[in-house]
């Protein structure tokens, strides 16, 4: 390509608290419309917002976990706009001094580590929502979601490519689960993001004319969105026509994007310093107490995995993309369960059970202790692993039965008896004289069919490595 792509992206990250950021009201998902709509929501005359101290301290919670400065006073303002789900008439947000400034988050591209500049995260409350086609030709408008605690993240520019905005999406999801600032939930939209999008000439310091797409709460719309707009970029400037600075949506039915209205400068917001606010003070007492109650991040806690319980760099990774896949596997480790096995388990078959039935971990029909103790009895070969698969079908449709109550049930137990299984070998071996003589002559592939000869007399119950070992010392 003749092009450089530059990608910046801001999030906005739902606060994971009980009430919204200027009142007491709640802010529980799925309640009646207008019923969590309070006084301050309404924008009634002679109201007063009244900070939420739990959402400062989310805030400061990201600032830590990103290497960030904490401002020690920042300062929240209006962003005044006409919108009818914004009764006020403005949102109260922060513009020139953030609580946070200047953090880090490294992604991973690739085999390469990238690191992403935040460049700042500030305090904000959301806005209703308009719900179309309530009756014939009218709208509605929903203030339940008006006054929801929002931190909103900015990056630099960083990104060039689809791949490493959704790589950098990915980690920040992640993140703000982990640290419990934020539930992560895109369907309901508590996580979503709105990318700047531009290109320039390969060998240029000039950057191109941004477009924005907006509300993208899917990782997949994302990267779709970006390389449908990149393209429709490049095209657009290689015919001789130019960029407008925008704000654009994304249709996933049809996979393009369209320009929604020219976009705003802040100038055209009329920031000022909100009136009804002070000044947010944070001292190094209250940064200290939040420091002190955060445990380690996903990079320090993969790192331990793969140097303390020798996991693999990816095994690490993906147990600890997760705070309560991590927690899950801890569990099962601490009651004496292979690490190395329990990673294999819970990634491979664990994860494809709890995506086809649409069950989170954390509400896993097999308990700790019973995914323990299948994998116990896999390590110390009572049952192949092609066994314990069945095992656990039926551990999953009958939480009630012990693991060796249905081993013992389905007849799995392994033959790891040394003279049993000679005597096995030597009947295989017996019986294919021609399959021997290949292996002798040089055919690897005979002796894996004599392993499964072995493995189909003892109706798939005989120990594989035991097999092997034997069947190999006895045509060798």
């Amino acid at each position: 390509m003749d092009w450089d792509i530059v990608i910046g992206i801001e999030t906005h990250v739902q606060l994971k608290t009980q009430s919204k950021q200027f009142s007491a009201a709640s802010i529980a998902y799925g309640a009646e419309p207008n019923s969590q709509a309070c006084l301050v929501s309404l924008a009634y005359p002679g109201v007063l917002p009244v900070l939420n101290k739990e959402a400062v301290k989310c805030a400061i919670r990201f600032g830590l976990a990103t290497d960030a400065a904490i401002a020690i006073r920042s300062v929240f303002a209006r962003k005044n706009y006409f919108y009818p789900d914004l009764p006020k008439g403005y949102q109260i947000s922060q513009y020139e001094l953030p609580i946070v400034n200047h953090g880090k988050l490294t992604i991973k591209v690739g085999d390469e580590d990238k690191v992403v500049r935040i460049l700042r995260a500030h305090l904000e409350e959301d806005a209703g929502k308009s719900v179309h086609g309530v009756s014939q030709g009218k709208s509605g408008i929903d203030l339940n979601r008006a006054g929801t605690p929002l931190l909103e993240i900015v990056t630099e520019p960083d990104m060039s490519s689809a791949d490493e905005a959704v790589a950098y999406a990915k980690k920040l999801h992640e993140l703000v689960q982990w640290i419990g600032i934020c539930d992560g939930n895109m369907q309901e939209g508590s996580f979503r993001c709105d990318v700047n999008v531009s290109v320039k000439k390969k060998g240029t310091d000039k950057l191109g004319t941004r477009r924005e797409i907006k509300n993208l709460n899917s990782f997949k719309f994302i990267k779709q969105a970006i390389d449908y707009e990149v393209n429709w970029q490049i095209e657009t400037l290689e015919d001789g026509g130019t960029i407008e600075q925008s704000t654009i949506l994304f249709n996933p039915d049809t996979g393009e994007t369209r320009a929604m209205r020219t976009k705003e400068e802040a100038n055209d917001y009329r920031y000022f310093p909100d009136p009804d606010l002070l000044p947010l003070d944070v001292n190094d007492d209250m940064i200290n107490e939040i420091k002190s109650t955060m445990t380690e991040l996903p990079a320090e806690v993969s790192q331990n995995l793969q140097k303390n319980l020798g996991l693999s760099e990816y095994d690490a990774n993906e147990i600890t993309a997760d705070r309560a896949v991590t927690d899950f596997f801890m569990q099962v480790v601490e009651k004496g369960a292979s690490a190395k096995i329990t990673a294999n388990w819970i990634l491979g078959n664990l994860y494809s059970r709890l995506n086809e039935s649409n069950v989170e971990i954390q509400n896993c029909p097999i308990s700790i202790d019973a995914l323990a103790n299948l994998i116990k009895r896999i390590d110390d070969s009572t049952i192949s692993n092609n066994a314990a698969k069945k095992v656990f079908d039926r551990m999953w449709q009958d939480n009630q039965l012990t693991v060796d109550a249905i081993i013992d049930d389905l007849g799995l137990k392994q033959i790891s008896d040394s003279g049993e299984i000679e005597s096995l070998v030597q009947q295989v071996v017996d019986s294919n004289a021609s399959m021997v003589e290949e292996f002798k002559s040089g055919k690897d592939k005979a002796f894996n069919a004599l392993v499964g000869q072995v493995m189909k007399l003892s109706k798939g119950k005989a120990n594989p490595s035991q097999v092997s070992d034997i069947l190999r010392k006895k045509i060798s």
